[in-house]
C-alpha cells in the first residue's frame, strides 16, 4: 500500500485547518447575512453525502465532524488543474490523508461551542483495518474497498463513490470510538479550498513570536503581525519541522488561523463587499462537502453566539508525542480512556465507565499467528501473554493471506474473551473472522504490532524502560474572541 495512505509525512502531505474554516466561512455567510437573499444558492451548490452513519445519539447537542483532506480533485470529484496543482506545490500522489480532524460540539442549550482537535499521527484503532495513523483511517479504508470493488467488476467511477463513503464512514467511527461523542454531522473541505476561502476573506492576519525560515513546506515569515494571502496562509498552517512540539504546535497555528478567520470575517462585513461575495460562495460551492441530512440554514441560526467568540479550541492529551511502531513509522501515542475523560470533561459530561472485561485469563486460551517480517514474534508475544496468566495455543505462521494491521480474530467482536487478550496486548482491534470457532481466540501480528511481547514494547507504556514516553498536556484553550491575532511559534 503506498505511503500516502499510511499517513506518510511526504513533501506534499499537508495539515491546513480546512475544515473548520470552510464550516466557519459558511457560518459567517449565514449568520451575519440574512439580508443576502441569495443564500440558498449557496447552500445548494454544496455537494451532499448520505448514509455515512451518523446520528443516534441524544446528548442534548449537535456534534460536527470536520475533516480536511489532501485529495487533488475538488469537492465534485474534478481534477484540479495544473495550474491549481502547482499553486499549492500539490504533486501527482493519489491517497486522501485527512491531515486535519476537528470535532465540534454545538450544545442545543446556548453555551459556547467547543472545537476539539485530533493529531494527525495518533496511533489508534481503525474499524476493519487495526492500529494506524488516524490521518489514514478514511484514505487506507478507501483504497482496500476501492481494491476489492475493481476486483469484483465494478466500473471506475462506482467503486471510486463507494469506496469513498466506505472511507468516511471509517473515519467518523475512529473518531467516535476515540473521543467517545457520537457523530452527527460530517463536513469536509479540500485542499484547494483553504487557500480559496482564505483569498475569499482578503487574506487572514496572524503572528508570530519569531521569523521562521522552513524549507519543507515553504514557511518564510517574518515575527510579528502580518497579512497572509492563501498559498502562504497554507505554508504558515503546513509548518510542522522546527516547531518544538511539531504537530502539536501545527495544531496552536491551525487553532488561532481558525479564530483569526471567524473574527475577520464578522468585523469586516464580507456580505456587504460582492467580489468578496461573490468569490466565498465559488470557493464554499466547489471544495465543501456536507453529509445530505444536515439542515445547514437551522442549525447556522444556532450559532449567533459565535460573533461573541463563544467557540474554545482544544486539542486532546498525548501520551507519547515521539512513539515509535515496531517497523519504526513515527507516531502520536493516545490513551483512548485518557482522551474520553477529557472530552467529557470539555463538554460537561461523564465519560462512560469502560471496565476490563470480566474474565479469568486462566480460561482462555490463544493463538498466535506472525503476519509480518519479525521472526520469533509469535512466540515473544505469546509467552507475554502466558506471563498475563493466559493458556498458550497454537503459535507460527499466519497463512491467512496480507493483512494491514494486528488484530485479534473473533467469532462475534462482543466476545469478552477476544476484548480481554485485545486489552492485554496494547488494545488491539477486534476483527470477526467466520473460520474462528466460538471458543477460541487467534492474534494475528503485522508489522505494526508495539505491544507486549514486541521489540519496540519497552519503548512505550508497557514496561516504562528504555526510551521514555514524551506525553504532553493539553494547551491551553484559544478562543475565537480575540482582539487581533495571538502570537504563537
Amino acid at each position: 500500500m503506498p505511503s500516502r495512505l499510511a499517513g506518510a509525512d511526504t513533501g506534499a502531505a499537508w495539515g491546513p485547518a480546512h475544515a473548520f474554516i470552510a464550516a466557519a466561512a459558511a457560518v459567517v455567510l449565514v449568520v451575519t447575512g440574512f439580508a443576502w437573499h441569495s443564500v440558498d444558492s449557496l447552500i445548494a451548490n454544496i455537494e451532499r453525502i448520505g448514509d455515512l452513519g451518523l446520528g443516534g445519539g441524544r446528548d442534548g447537542a449537535v456534534d460536527i465532524l470536520m475533516v480536511g483532506v489532501d485529495s487533488r480533485t475538488d469537492a465534485h470529484g474534478n481534477p484540479l488543474t495544473t495550474a491549481e496543482r502547482a499553486m499549492l506545490h500539490a504533486g501527482d500522489e493519489v491517497g486522501t490523508n485527512t491531515d486535519t480532524i476537528v470535532l465540534v460540539r454545538v450544545p442545543n442549550d446556548g453555551r459556547s461551542a467547543t472545537a476539539i482537535s485530533l493529531p494527525r499521527d495518533s496511533y489508534v484503532d481503525i474499524p476493519g483495518i487495526g492500529r494506524g495513523k488516524i490521518n489514514s483511517a478514511y484514505g487506507a479504508t478507501k483504497e482496500t474497498e476501492r481494491a476489492k470493488l475493481i476486483g469484483q467488476g465494478v466500473s471506475e467511477a462506482e467503486a471510486e463513490r463507494q469506496s469513498t463513503k466506505a472511507g468516511r464512514q471509517a473515519l467518523i467511527k475512529t473518531v467516535a470510538n476515540l473521543t467517545g461523542i457520537t457523530v452527527d454531522h460530517y463536513a469536509e473541505v479540500s485542499l484547494l479550498g483553504f487557500v480559496l476561502l482564505t483569498d475569499a476573506v482578503g487574506g487572514v492576519e496572524v503572528c508570530l513570536n519569531n521569523p521562521v525560515d522552513e524549507w519543507m513546506s515553504g514557511a518564510e515569515f517574518p515575527a510579528g503581525r502580518q497579512r497572509l494571502d492563501g498559498p502562504r496562509a497554507l505554508s504558515f498552517v503546513r509548518q510542522r519541522h522546527d516547531l518544538q512540539r511539531g504537530d502539536l504546535d501545527r495544531i496552536v497555528r491551525q487553532q488561532v488561523f481558525m479564530a483569526q478567520l471567524v473574527g475577520q470575517v464578522l468585523s469586516t462585513k464580507t456580505l456587504a463587499n460582492p467580489a468578496r461575495l461573490r468569490h466565498l460562495s465559488e470557493a464554499v460551492g466547489r471544495t465543501v462537502v456536507l453529509d445530505e441530512d444536515w439542515d445547514v440554514v437551522a442549525f447556522l441560526q444556532q450559532l449567533q453566539d459565535l460573533s461573541g467568540g463563544q467557540v474554545q479550541f482544544e486539542t486532546i492529551p498525548v501520551t507519547d508525542l515521539n512513539g515509535m511502531t515496531s517497523d519504526g513509522e513515527s507516531v502520536v501515542r493516545v490513551d483512548p480512556k485518557t482522551v474520553k475523560s477529557y472530552v467529557a470533561a470539555l463538554v460537561g459530561e461523564q465519560a462512560e465507565a469502560v471496565s476490563a472485561p470480566a474474565v479469568d485469563p486462566a480460561t482462555v486460551t490463544v493463538n498466535v499467528l506472525n503476519a509480518g517480517g519479525v521472526a520469533g514474534l509469535a512466540g515473544q508475544v505469546s509467552q507475554a501473554l502466558t506471563a498475563k496468566g493466559f493458556q498458550s495455543g497454537r503459535v507460527g505462521n499466519y497463512s491467512g493471506g496480507s493483512v494491514t494491521g494486528s488484530r485479534v480474530l473473533a467469532a462475534d467482536s462482543a466476545d469478552p474473551k477476544a476484548k480481554a487478550v485485545a486489552e492485554a496486548l496494547g488494545k488491539l482491534t477486534v476483527v470477526v473472522d467466520p473460520s474462528v470457532s466460538p471458543d477460541s481466540v487467534s492474534v494475528v501480528l503485522a508489522s505494526d504490532y508495539s505491544g507486549p511481547g514486541s521489540a519496540a514494547s519497552s519503548m512505550f507504556d508497557f514496561s516504562g524502560t528504555s526510551t521514555p514516553a514524551t506525553p504532553v498536556p493539553p494547551a491551553p484553550p484559544i478562543d475565537a474572541g480575540q482582539n487581533g491575532p495571538k502570537c504563537v511559534n
